[in-house]
């Protein structure tokens, strides 16, 4: 059997997270050009990024149904196209114009979305998404006094009341009333868990105002008033100090801040820039990019809030004020990636400049994206030309070690994750899910000692890590060693992850090898339950049925799972025991 199939999805879902928490908010990239992604992510006849062919018809119900589909589907270049046309037949429905513009805007196309949006505010001014599309328009144009009077309309309560303040502050800069701007800002300082965003602002405004003195004191309030500093907040005072002379304070503050997230490549290139003694712009430089910053602030909590749809929107507002900012770009694209728009959020990633210190981060975010669309090949060129343009960066290693191992290229995907630890060299506690992920490529290679040493060595590093738990005892039971062992840790895995299927059958094939068949026949059941499309779990429960003396259920189990399309050199095996049972008193060979 199979026992690379055991690695649980959850992993995946781990590592965009750490993805996430690794740039200080939550998500991902922007520009620079990638050979790949010329032929790939684009329609030949429109230059548009397509994940799904454009299907037009005749009919404005047609056009409508089709969109409204798209929509729901998280395409938004196709519902945008689609309810466009619908509009073009009855311009007069307002529902529909509302559907359209929020398509739009989705979509990235905001001049497109501000013209609707000017529409639906006439005709229904309780329009909260639409009315800020207005503000944001207008502060496009520099035109600060419309924004002010558009903001005039939102309420001061609800959301409202935590993104007036935030916008109204940077507005009153534009129109030369900096004075007025901290105070505007005073309704955020004391709602729980707006503090921060208070304090960054209110710096952003007195740097902008040239009053240093405010800015740092607000500046250190921020860092002092959260948990741990954000990125935003940390590259903010750094800026700041660095601007000052004061290098020896900045510095400090981004060593203390790398050594909490040492993957952080935006704060790895502010020392350089620091030990080069080129000094920064400050973090906004303009009303605009204030705005720019709030909104992006504001989107960034939305995802953590799993808010994504309208998350998408205020990014994308963000990038329409302020076309440089890769953070933004980032946060779009893993938006659009969470929401399985492979080659839209590809598109975004490649916006994301050779000069930004984002782009190798970016550029792996394609290669993920071109594996979700089963385009690994383009993936392992990419890949391949990553590890190469940086090789002292193990991540496009390990990437390709991946994809390797899930086309069960095992022998190429242990290269691959010997060279990323060669260039890792002292490996520490995060480290853990490469040697895993080497094991179990060796494992599948049959080259059990240096495996066995590769799930040993993660366990040292992440003793309650369940997967790795779950996998060496398996892989125990499976050579029939070390069961006693093998029981007491993948119990532990299962009280670690009681709804994980493949961690349950595998307490149900320890309880088989040591011959308690009834209880087995308890925990296989239940691993069933958790994952009844498994075939290997249907293939353990007949076993453990024919051994209590089910022999008819147990035939219905090994039916079932040829069914679910078993590795192939698991047919015949199955086949046999359909035809003559399982022999007398041999559980420990079995299967």
């Amino acid at each position: 059997m199979d026992i690379g199939k055991r690695v649980s999805t959850d992993m995946l879902t781990a590592v965009v997270a750490a993805l996430f928490v690794m740039l200080g908010y939550g998500t991902a990239a922007q520009s620079g050009e990638t050979p790949v992604l010329n032929s790939i992510f684009t329609d030949s006849a429109r230059g548009a990024p397509r994940d799904t062919p454009l299907l037009a018809t005749a009919s404005r119900i047609g056009n409508y149904l089709a969109g409204s589909y798209a929509m729901k589907n998280r395409d938004f270049s196709a519902a945008s196209d689609l309810l466009k046309r619908a509009l073009e037949v009855d311009p007069t429905d307002t529902a529909l114009l509302r559907q359209a513009f929020i398509a739009k805007i989705s979509d990235g196309n905001v001049d497109e979305a501000v013209a609707m949006a000017r529409l639906i505010v006439d005709r229904n001014g309780n329009t909260p998404i639409e009315r800020l599309a207005l503000v944001v328009g207008a502060i496009k144009k520099g035109d600060f006094a419309t924004a002010d009077a558009q903001l005039a309309k939102f309420p001061n309560r609800g959301f409202s009341g935590f993104m007036k303040p935030l916008l109204r502050a940077w507005t009153l800069v534009g129109l030369g009333r900096g004075d007025e701007a901290i105070a505007a800002l005073e309704p955020l300082r004391s709602q729980t868990g707006l503090r921060v965003l208070y304090e960054l602002h209110a710096a952003l405004v007195s740097d902008l105002n040239g009053r240093s003195d405010e800015a740092v004191r607000h500046y250190e309030l921020a860092r002092d008033n959260a948990r741990r500093p954000t990125l935003r907040v940390v590259q903010g005072l750094g800026r700041h100090y660095e601007v000052a002379g004061e290098k020896q304070k900045a510095g400090a503050l981004y060593r203390a801040y790398l050594s909490e997230n040492p993957d952080s490549v935006v704060l790895q290139l502010a020392l350089q820039r620091l030990e080069k003694g080129e000094k920064p712009l400050f973090m906004v430089a303009s009303p605009q990019e204030g705005i720019a910053e709030a909104l992006f602030n504001i989107a960034s909590t939305m995802t953590r809030e799993n808010s994504a749809q309208l998350a998408l929107i205020y990014g994308r507002l963000v990038t329409y004020l302020r076309g440089e900012f890769d953070l933004a770009d980032m946060l779009v694209a893993g938006l659009l990636e969470s929401m399985d728009r492979h080659a839209n959020a590809a598109v975004v990633y490649g916006k994301i400049a050779a000069t930004s210190p984002l782009y190798w981060s970016a550029q792996l975010r394609i290669a993920g994206n071109l594996e979700a669309m089963d385009r690994d090949d383009d993936a392992v060129v990419l890949l391949r030309k990553l590890a190469t343009q940086f090789p002292e960066r193990p991540d496009p290693l390990v990437s390709l070690g991946d994809i390797f191992r899930s086309n069960k290229r095992y022998e190429e995907s242990v290269d691959a994750y010997d060279r990323a630890l060669k260039v890792i060299g002292d490996i520490d506690q995060r480290h853990w899910t490469l040697l895993y992920s080497r094991g179990i490529s060796l494992e599948r290679l049959n080259r059990w000692p240096r495996a066995e040493q590769d799930f040993q060595k993660a366990l040292e590093l992440n003793p309650e890590q369940p997967y790795v738990l779950n996998y060496l005892g398996y892989s125990w039971v499976d050579q029939g060693i070390n069961l006693q062992e093998a029981r007491r840790m993948i119990e532990r895995a299962v009280e670690l992850r009681p709804d994980d299927g493949y961690i349950v059958d595998s307490l149900g094939w320890v309880l088989y090898r040591l011959r308690d068949f009834d209880g087995a026949v308890a925990e296989l059941e239940r691993a069933v339950e958790l994952r009844p499309q498994d075939p290997t779990i249907n293939d353990h429960l007949g076993d453990a049925y024919w051994r209590v003396g089910r022999r008819n259920e147990a035939r219905f189990q090994w039916i079932r799972a040829l069914a679910l399309k078993p590795d192939e050199e698991q047919i015949p095996v199955i086949e046999k025991k359909l035809r003559d049972g399982l022999p007398a008193g041999r559980a420990q060979k079995d299967s």
